[in-house]
């Protein structure tokens, strides 16, 4: 068995043709979806890409492995303890390590570990290749190490390799010579002047009128034209759309050439391929433009197309998925055995049947801009706050995918009954997770105990003034009502450190 996962950051699915998007942002991987199961509604159990993907190493949610922050105590993975063995539980119970077991020889090409301090990522791979740019790294760059691996060993059997690009996510760094091209497709008509004027006055990092952080970056301009720093008009808006939607296009195109190469050694046919994503981006949704900031619908909905030899093809899956029961789904359909302590459940025997089922409703989390969890079932998401990374969210609320698929209208004081039944499946499922809580409690109450989700940490004294002095003192003022106590403990700031000089002096230079 030959299994393929691209792994394409921050990317989401309703920004892909076969998804529905009216933009041709992704021809070749609309001709994978042709050939795969296309999967409507996985979510990402924890966001953003530290938790994410250290819930994909594990099979475990957050709440479990330890992991729901980019800093502090909740960074980490929780230790083993007194019963920790000779090789730990991280090594014998990740997915790669049970690959392992299945015959597989295992091998990563990203810089998730660098970028994050992820060690953990390493687990159970006999190769890994980092391309050394903390995630700036372009595709090319990712594919030319791809490329030159499966020249020296795609042809053999019994390979797992993981690939993955970053080329959506902020900042935009499409070289010069992709053009513009989509200035003449129209923008996604929800997101209109009254909307973006209105998003204006409000306040939070990456908001529109600081869209890049919690103010705008005037620096990076000259490294990365195409990222828009605020949100002024509806040029800004384009510019935004218009980046992101590159981006894809550059990751569709190394898809296409990974296909080609597959196809020149002649194993594409007989390939797995998994396709999917750490987590969505919010491009406007609750006035968050171009991150991945809260536990909503777009930042933990992920794309998972999955071509599998022996499973036909071609049937849209509707049904709730989390993304760690695909890996325990995949383990399954490769003869493994999905550890007891996984909170991944596969539907390999559905998935073999050609029945659409799943789980009846998810909950989801966000710990490294709010702290948040948001229960996913039939057309709603409940979205519940303990700290909202300084956008003043509801501390509840509740939006109607069907009738509002981008999650304009809190709806949660004229429909308490719904609000009542999420509440409901969040408390259910606490009271399951909690009694095997890492470090013996929840994990996003620990967050905010320590001072708040990291990259918000220490940035409210500035902040406060930044509003002021944009006409937003109503903002400022209800913040340091509400955020009293932060403003006392002035916890160590949690901005994404600096880019490293060397990697600089590459994108100065850099060419398609």
């Amino acid at each position: 068995m030959r299994l393929l996962y691209i792994d394409i950051d921050t990317l989401r699915p309703d920004h892909l043709g076969c998804y529905g998007y009216h933009r041709n942002t992704s021809p070749n991987i609309d001709k994978l979806a042709a050939e795969s199961i296309l999967f409507r509604n996985v979510h990402a159990s924890d966001t953003p890409c530290l938790p994410s993907r250290t819930a994909l190493l594990t099979g475990r949610f957050g709440i479990h492995n330890g992991v729901v922050n980019h800093g502090g105590v909740d960074a980490d993975p929780v230790i083993g303890g007194p019963e920790r063995k000779f090789w730990s539980r991280l090594q014998l119970e990740s997915f790669p390590f049970l690959l392992q077991q299945a015959g597989l020889k295992t091998v990563s090409i990203s810089s998730f570990a660098q970028r994050h301090s992820a060690f953990q990522w390493y687990a159970g791979f006999d190769e890994a290749y980092n391309v050394g740019k903390f995630g700036l790294e372009t595709a090319d760059e990712v594919f030319a190490i791809a490329s030159d691996w499966l020249a020296r060993h795609g042809a053999q059997d019994n390979w797992f390799l993981h690939v993955h690009m970053w080329d959506p996510h902020t900042p935009y760094r499409a070289a010069a010579d992709y053009g513009q091209p989509f200035a003449n497709d129209p923008l996604p008509g929800w997101l209109t002047e009254e909307i973006r004027a209105r998003d204006w006055q409000g306040c939070g990092p990456h908001t529109a009128q600081e869209c890049t952080g919690f103010a705008p970056q005037a620096a990076a301009r000259a490294y990365f034209p195409r990222q828009p720093q605020e949100i002024p008009d509806m040029e800004a808006v384009r510019a935004m759309f218009d980046g992101y939607d590159t981006g894809v296009l550059v990751a569709d195109e190394y898809v296409g050439k990974l296909m080609a190469r597959l196809a020149e050694l002649g194993v594409k046919d007989e390939t797995a391929i998994m396709l999917s994503s750490d987590h969505g981006e919010t491009l406007g949704e609750l006035n968050v433009y171009g991150d991945h900031q809260t536990a909503d619908q777009f930042t933990t909905n992920v794309p998972l197309l999955l071509k599998w030899p022996g499973i036909e093809p071609g049937r849209e899956r509707q049904a709730f998925h989390y993304q760690v029961d695909v890996t325990a789904t995949v383990l399954e359909l490769l003869g493994q055995t999905v550890p007891a302590s996984w909170d991944g459940a596969s539907f390999a025997g559905s998935l073999k049947d050609g029945i659409d089922e799943g789980r009846s409703h998810l909950v989801v989390s966000q710990g490294a801009w709010t702290c948040q969890r948001a229960v996913r079932f039939e057309n709603w998401i409940l979205i519940c706050t303990l700290h909202d990374g300084y956008h003043l969210f509801d501390d509840v609320m509740l939006f109607d995918l069907l009738a509002d698929p981008h999650e304009q209208n809190n709806l949660a004081g004229a429909r308490p009954e719904i609000v009542e039944k999420g509440l409901a499946l969040l408390k259910d499922w606490l009271d399951r997770m909690l009694p095997d809580a890492a470090r013996g409690r929840d994990p996003l109450r620990n967050v905010v105990a320590e001072g708040g989700p990291y990259h918000v940490r220490g940035e409210l004294p500035a902040y406060l003034d930044r509003l002021r002095a944009t006409g937003r003192g109503d903002k400022a003022d209800a913040l340091a009502r509400k955020y009293e106590r932060d403003l006392k403990r002035l916890p160590a700031a949690g901005a994404l450190p600096p880019i490293p000089a060397h990697v600089l002096r590459s994108l100065q230079g850099a060419k398609r």
